[in-house]
């Protein structure tokens, strides 16, 4: 079986795992703060802080922000439920404007149309490995007194016009098992952001600065010094890695350029990691998929349903209209992209899409 994803792991990750080991200290501690160090020079940026999970990440931000009951924060609906939950841990109230049809980012003219006196923020997504519109989106949160935060959790290393994605505004990253760097998990903040570093380092650790002195209210959301060490081996390696995805990405795209498929697409100035090879099939999605699990080959379909139709969101009364969001809920899916796929694995990935997406066509073509 090929699967969507497999970590790039090896004898350098267990014997970073073994030195904190034997060292007996595996809560946040030196390894976490080395992290840190590294991760905001890569992004370069002042500040990163580390914590237990992506979906941590943003709600550290958004909680960092003072954001409550009342507040508005613009995002999209087509992504993981962490970029809404997080909004909605605060007592705020998400506002979803569709995305563009080519890069499935959100659409910075619809911004605009969305902004109210409650609004606070905008949380574009950099999904799938490609940063959204970040100098449209900026540029009318500059001009409506906005805060950006950006979800980077799958974007580790992208980049826009020279600058990584986490570097606009606030960034939240995620290092789970299927990201393009991964501690098992994880989650990191970048920002340049004195202030709100300083607080989520408190937030993080029960309000504590000096021990037994609780400044404010905080939970145990510490990073583990494992986790670091795992991350710091995995940073080492993005590099490389990243390089790797895009050839696997280039040989798709030459191999399926003729397909009656909408491939991934990216505007001049922007990097993608390619986190997810993402491609839009038609009407025949689910079939297609079926065929390939036939031909042991895992895709994913991210996501078969969107943040602004899942029941809990629906039973807060968020109604929205997205068509395009309806749209790749419906028609896309992801192929198999690592680091150590092969290219015989790849050879057999397209063979099988090949087949499946030609023989539904033909089938259409007949109508049937």
């Amino acid at each position: 079986m090929i699967p969507l994803s497999r970590p790039d792991l090896g004898p350098e990750e267990a014997e970073a795992v073994a030195a904190v080991m034997r060292t007996g200290m595996l809560a946040q501690n030196h390894k976490v703060a080395e992290f840190e160090a590294r991760w905001a020079e890569y992004c370069g940026v002042e500040h990163a802080v580390a914590v237990s999970s992506g979906t941590i990440a943003l709600m550290s931000v958004f909680a960092g922000l003072g954001l409550g009951p009342g507040d508005e924060v613009i995002t999209v609906a087509h992504t993981f439920n962490a970029t809404v939950s997080s909004i909605l841990f605060t007592g705020a109230t998400p506002v979803f404007i569709d995305i563009e049809p080519d890069t499935f980012l959100m659409s910075a003219a619809r911004i605009q149309t969305a902004i109210t006196s409650r609004t606070r923020a905008i949380c574009p997504v950099s999904l799938f490995g490609l940063v959204a519109d970040m100098d449209a989106i900026q540029a009318l949160a500059d001009r409506h007194g906005l805060t950006v935060v950006e979800d980077a959790g799958q974007a580790h290393g992208a980049g826009y016009r020279g600058r990584r994605a986490g570097s606009f505004g606030y960034g939240a990253f995620s290092f789970y098992g299927t990201a393009n760097m991964t501690a098992g998990e994880g989650g990191m903040v970048t920002t340049n952001d004195t202030r709100l570093a300083d607080w989520i380092r408190l937030f993080r650790n029960h309000g504590i600065h000096e021990r037994h002195q609780h400044e404010i209210l905080g939970y145990n959301f510490r990073m583990t010094e494992i986790a670091a060490a795992i991350g710091l081996v995995q940073l080492g390696k993005l590099e490389s890695n990243t390089a790797r995805r895009q050839a696997i990405a280039g040989r798709y795209e030459e191999a399926l350029a003729d397909l009656p498929i909408q491939l991934p697409s990216w505007p001049d100035g922007r990097t993608h990691v390619f986190n997810q090879y993402t491609v839009a099939v038609g009407a025949h999605r689910d079939s297609i998929v079926a065929d390939m699990d036939a031909a042991g080959i895992t895709c994913g379909v991210y996501y078969p349903i969107p943040l602004h139709r899942q029941p809990y969101v629906m039973e807060l009364g968020l109604e929205a209209e997205l068509p395009r969001t309806d749209a790749a809920a419906a028609t896309s899916m992801s192929l198999p992209i690592y680091p150590n796929l092969t290219e015989a694995e790849q050879d057999t990935v397209v063979a099988a899409l090949r087949a499946s997406v030609l023989r539904h066509a033909t089938a259409a073509g007949d109508g049937s």
